[in-house]
C-alpha cells in the first residue's frame, strides 16, 4: 500500500527535477574544424575567410586587420545571472596586403580579468554643491508643464513653441 504511494510522489519529484536541469544557450559565430582547414596564411585573403567563415563577431577597434570570431555558451537557472560555461575566440590577423598572417585560438582559460581603474575620468563643467543640486529646479517647470498633459497633445500642450505640441 505504501508503495503506491510512494512511486507517485517519487515520479513527481524526479519530474521537478528534471525542470530544475538548467539548458545551455550557445550564442555566435565558431567556424567548424572542416571550415578553419581551409583558411591558409599567406594564401588565404579577406574575400576568401569571409566566404568559408561568414563575417565576423567583431573586428578590433584599433587595427581592422584583425578579425574575431566569437563563441559562448551560457547556463541560466531559473531568474539567476547567467553561468558562463565555455567560450571560445578565434583570431584572425591579416597582413597589409589583406592575406591572412595568423590564427589564434584563444578559450575560457586564457582568459584574464580586467581591474577598471579606480580613478574618476574627470569631466568639464561647473561642479554644484549639494544645495544647488537640492534646490536647482525650484521655478524651472510652471503650471503649464502639467496643463499640457490635458492639452490633448503628447508633451507640451498649447505652449505655442515649435516641435513642443500643438499651436
Amino acid at each position: 500500500m505504501t508503495h503506491r504511494r510512494l512511486l507517485p510522489a517519487a515520479a513527481l519529484l524526479a519530474l521537478a527535477l528534471y525542470g530544475c536541469n538548467a539548458p545551455l544557450d550557445p550564442r555566435g559565430n565558431l567556424p567548424t574544424p572542416d571550415m578553419l582547414s581551409q583558411i591558409k596564411p599567406g594564401v588565404s585573403d579577406k574575400a576568401t575567410v569571409t566566404r568559408i567563415l561568414g563575417s565576423p563577431s567583431s573586428i578590433a577597434e584599433f587595427n581592422t586587420d584583425t578579425w574575431y570570431y566569437i563563441s559562448q555558451k551560457t547556463k541560466t537557472v531559473a531568474f539567476f545571472k547567467p553561468d558562463l560555461v565555455d567560450q571560445e575566440v578565434l583570431a584572425i590577423d591579416f597582413g597589409k596586403d589583406g592575406m591572412v598572417q595568423d590564427i589564434r585560438r584563444r578559450n575560457l582559460a586564457d582568459r584574464v580579468a580586467v581591474t577598471p581603474n579606480p580613478n574618476a575620468t574627470p569631466a568639464p563643467g561647473r561642479e554644484f554643491t549639494f544645495w544647488e543640486q537640492l534646490i536647482g529646479n525650484f521655478g524651472k517647470f510652471g503650471s503649464g508643464a502639467a496643463s499640457g498633459l490635458t492639452g490633448g497633445a503628447a508633451g507640451g500642450g498649447s505652449t505655442g513653441t515649435p516641435g513642443m505640441g500643438m499651436p
